[in-house]
Order: structure tokens, then sequence, then C-alpha cells
């Protein structure tokens, strides 16, 4: 993916050809420092240079997220050395990362007068033999969250394992979400003093799919999750918040722990560490194309790709199939639920298409539910990228529509949401919270890359007082006003009369003040591939399928017609352990 960029995020004009004009190659060292914007603020770099010539790029400074920037400041950055040019491609999925990082470096070789001349990638290096063949006891299809569990277990348990990932970053959506786990029981709860029961999730959770999620497997997710948490916390060294947990919509209580940050990107960095520190081989940029079975029937391995090569992995004991779902695959989409078509954007990662699914059918793997797809209602209704920072809605944001008006309970579940917003004008919603909302959420400390990428795009502003916010978007400011005052009587007496808000509303005449635009975008997709409880893959006559487990979205039994949230890590998690603990004793 070449091009030009025609300014530096500093305003100072740069090309990005082949050569960067610059005074004559010198053999002296030149080491020079260019600053650019990433996702998440200033990316700064120190670039060395002798003979005109790129030997080192040091990272400065940075805010950028540590999974998906990881690829870009090792993949990219050896890519920029080896062709002494900034005309590399980026990493999919980190963009925004790889376009600043670039610049960053263009902008050094601009500031220090160098001229660099392209040369070959390869530049007459050898180049180490990608391995045609490779033998594990357990293959696992997925660097995702159910990936990473199961992996991780099957090595824990004695036995070798490899994860084989098709994108260049690992993570999939168990990274990009906030990574929150639902948990009926947990050490945070019983700190905050919060009474909760596995009755009650299991009833929230089967209630929440409309009763068409297996009830085996939801006992089985609720029975398992107080360990799978604490196995987070303890074994792979995932910080939780101690102080702080969600209410996701559909949940009778608070029940959902928190990762720091807020995002994925702490539980998959933990996953990476642990898996390096136990042996566990992630090939990256490596394509599963099909599973491989004996004359027996029986799974015994996966064809793959990579840099146009045909790979076979051989799988001694079983393969885990924890590919994802297929929220980014709109051909999918349409065919299982003409509803999410093109109008729809997405949350989800590229590499969510599906791929898993027609692997595992291929096969004779039944599936379920594959027309229940969902939406998440507060997205960025330009990229469809889910705004993490209106979490606030959590602790006491309110949705109002271009009326000013309140239009559905902010914690009700998210397909009611999602259709509630749609049937307004203009198929949006704004979000609002002031400053005492924030203070129990912290969602603008936490996510300050998201407040400056959606107020670039006109999205999302921070305000003094009511009446700048209605200003902002054009909301009529009396009847604004009118909704501000319900809320702070409703917050008063702990009762909300207009949508008995489960968690309380929160009073907001006092400012500071944020305002956001949303609009839903297919989020996840409950159906996939039917499993028994111990994550055994069935085939179309109920019969299980020697050698094949499968976990996470790529399933398609747990959640029925609607997942809540925070059930979804819940999910991979459980699951994904069984799979990696079954595979390996077989």
């Amino acid at each position: 993916m070449n091009f030009k960029l025609k300014k530096s995020a500093l305003g100072v004009a740069i090309a990005l050809p082949v050569i960067l004009v610059g005074c004559a190659v010198t053999s002296e060292m030149i080491k020079s420092q260019g600053t650019a914007k990433g996702r998440h603020g200033d990316i700064t770099v120190e670039t060395t240079f002798q003979n005109g010539q790129i030997t080192a790029i040091d990272i400065v400074k940075q805010k950028e997220n540590k999974v998906l920037s990881a690829a870009v400041y090792k993949d990219v950055k050896q890519a920029i050395i080896d062709n002494n040019s900034v005309n590399v491609d980026g990493i999919s999925g980190a963009t925004a990362t790889s376009d600043g990082f670039k610049q960053a470096v263009a902008k050094s070789a601009e500031l220090a007068g160098v001229t660099l001349l392209a040369t070959a990638a390869i530049n007459g290096k050898k180049v180490d033999a990608q391995p045609s063949e490779y033998t594990y006891d357990v293959v696992v299809i997925g660097a995702g969250g159910a990936g990473f569990s199961a992996g991780i277990e099957a090595v824990e348990a004695g036995v070798s394992a490899v994860i084989i990932e098709k994108q260049p970053i690992i993570g999939g959506n168990s990274l990009i979400s906030g990574g929150e786990m639902n948990v009926a029981g947990s050490w945070v709860q019983k700190g905050m003093g919060i009474t909760d029961s596995k009755e009650s999730f299991i009833e929230d959770t089967l209630k929440g799919g409309d009763y068409k999620g297996d009830p085996e497997m939801v006992r089985v997710m609720v029975d398992n999750a107080v360990e799978a948490a604490e196995w987070l916390r303890d074994d792979i060294k995932v910080d939780f918040y101690k102080d702080q947990i969600f209410q996701f919509g559909g949940h009778s209580v608070k029940r959902a722990v928190i990762p720091k940050g807020h995002t994925g990107a702490e539980v998959l960095s933990k996953f990476a560490v642990k898996a390096e520190e136990i042996g566990l081989p992630v090939h990256m940029n490596t394509t599963a194309k099909n599973l491989i079975q004996d004359e027996t029937g029986r799974v015994v391995g996966v064809k793959a790709m990579k840099n146009g090569k045909v790979i076979t992995y051989h799988a001694k004991k079983a393969v885990v199939m924890a590919a994802g779902g297929f929220g980014a695959n709109i051909e999918m989409r349409k065919k299982f639920n003409p509803e999410y078509d093109e109008r729809y954007g997405t949350t989800n990662h590229s590499g969510a298409t599906g791929d898993g699914i027609l692997m595992s059918e291929a096969v004779n793997a039944k599936t379920a539910n594959l027309g229940e797809i969902q939406a998440y209602p507060i997205c960025n209704p330009e990229t469809g990228a889910i705004a993490l920072i209106a979490d606030a809605r959590f602790f006491g944001a309110i949705l109002v529509n271009q009326e000013g008006k309140r239009f559905v309970e902010e914690l009700d579940r998210r397909d009611v949401i999602s259709n509630a917003i749609l049937n307004q004008t203009g198929k949006y919603t704004y979000v609002i919270w002031n400053q005492k909302i924030d203070d129990l959420a912290k969602t603008i400390d936490m996510h300050p890359g998201e407040f400056n990428d959606l107020h670039s795009r006109g999205l999302m502003f921070e305000v003094d007082s009511i009446e700048e916010a209605a200003a902002k978007f054009n909301i009529p400011l009396a009847a604004l006003q009118s909704t501000i005052s319900d809320v702070n009587k409703y917050a008063a007496t702990g009762k909300d009369l207009a949508f008995n808000n489960r968690a309380g509303l929160v009073d907001m005449s006092e400012g500071k003040y944020w305002i956001l635009k949303a609009t839903p975008s297919v989020h996840h997709t409950m159906g996939g591939v039917a499993t028994t409880t111990k994550a055994e893959v069935l085939d179309n006559s109920g019969t299980i399928i020697k050698g094949l487990y499968a976990a996470g979205e790529v399933t398609g039994l747990t959640h029925g017609s609607n997942r809540l949230g925070g059930n979804a890590y819940t999910d991979i998690i459980v699951f994904g352990r069984i799979a990696g603990q079954q595979a390996a004793a077989q």
C-alpha cells in the first residue's frame, strides 16, 4: 500500500516518494528527531542516519495502543530500514499508528537534511526459508482471547501447541473491545459489597438472548466465570480495577470486572507475554484455508497460506477453531440476515470474516443461529468504530434524540437500544454526561485519543453548559433543558419515572459536559459452529467431530438472539480454556 502524504502533522510540507529531497549523502552519523500525529497523540522518533542510510529508529514518545503499535514499531520500522524509505506498507488494523510513525521518520529525515535513496527490500540479504510443514500436538486457529486461552492451557497441560493468525496483529475483536468480563461472585463485587448469584447471571443471559441460548452452555459459562477471571488475574497477570465495575444493559446487577485502561489491550498484551514465557509460538500473517481429515474423518491438521506459500500444520491431538465471527463480512451478513447490509458499519476488526465457520462447515460441522446479528448502539457514525469513551453510559450518561428528548432506557439490551436509535430522526443519538458522571466513569482520561479523533470529526465536544451542548448540534434548547431537569429530579428521588434506568440516574445540574453523536454498528454475530459444553464440534447429525474443538465468536449456541455486554469475554475465556484443556487431553 504505497502512497504519498502531503503534509506532516506539524503542518510542514513533506513528500514521501522514493527520494526525500535534502542535502547530499554524508558518511557522518546523524541523529534526528521527528514528530507526527498517531491514533492517540504525538509519536516522536529518533532516527540514526549514516551514508544516507537509516541504521536505527528509536521511539522517543508515543501513546498508542501497546498491542496494535507493537507490529508497527517492529515490522514497519524494519521495513523502513530495509528499504531505506518510508514508502512501505503499514499494518492493517493500525493504519493511523502506521501513518504517524512513517510521517515521524520522514520528518526526522527532512529536519536532518538527509537524502534517502530507496534500496531493494531484501538488498542481498539471506532470507530464511519458510518451512512448509510443522507438527504440534495442538494447532489453534486465531490469536484472540479464545485462541490464546486455548493455546496457553494446552502448553500448561504439558503438550506442544501453536497459534496461527491471518492478521499481522494479535487480538482480533478481543483487542479492540473494552475487555470487561461478567463474573458473578468476583473479588471486585465482594470488595464493593455487591450481592450477586450465578442463578441471576444465568437468568439475565438467557432472558437477554430471548431464551434462544443453550441453557447448558450458559450454565457452564457462568459456573466457570470466577475461576476464569482469577486465572486471568493470577496466571496471566491481567491488572483489573479493584474499585470499579460495570453494569451492562440487560444485567440485573453490576458484575463486569474491568481491565486496566478499559480496553482489551491489557489482556492481550499479557497473553502475549505469557505465550513467550511458556514457549507458545504465534505464527502471524498465516491464513488457515482448510481443515485436514484422516480416513476416519478425524481432524488432524490445517492447510494454511503465508506469503503465497502453502504450509501444512499437523495436529497430533487436535485443532482448536477460534477464528471469530463474521461481523466484517458484509456478504455473509446479508446471506443470513439481509437487514445488516452495506448501510451498517462494523466495530469489528477487518479479519472478522467468518473463515472459521466456513472451514468447519466444509468438514460437515453443524451451525446454529447464523441469522442472529447484533448492532452495538453507540458507535462512530463515520468509521463504525465502537465509542468506548461513551461507556459513561454505564455510570449515568443519558441518550437523547435530535429533539432533545430521552427515548429509551440507557441500560437496556443492545438490540433494544440500537433499534430505538434507528427509529429516531436521522437514525442517531447523542450521549450526554457531566463531570460528576465522569468522576465515576473516568472515560475521558481513559480514552484521550478517541476524544481527539471524535472531536476532530465534529462528533464530540467538551462544553461548559447545556446551552453550549445544544448549540453544537442544533438541539432545541428548551427541550434539552427540560430533559436535564427531569433527569435531575429522578436522580434526587432515585426513581426514573420515564424509562426506569436500572442503575439510577445522576444529577446533571452542574458542568462541565460532554456530548457525543453516535449511531449503531454491527458488533457481534451470535451464530456459528455448534459445540458441546466440552467445546467439541458437532456435525450435522449431532455426532462429535473427533479432533476438532471450537471456542469464542466462531461458535453459535451460547448467546441466543442477543449477546449481553460483558458476556463475550466470559465466553471466550471460559470456553477457550476448556477447548485447550480438552484438546491437550486427547
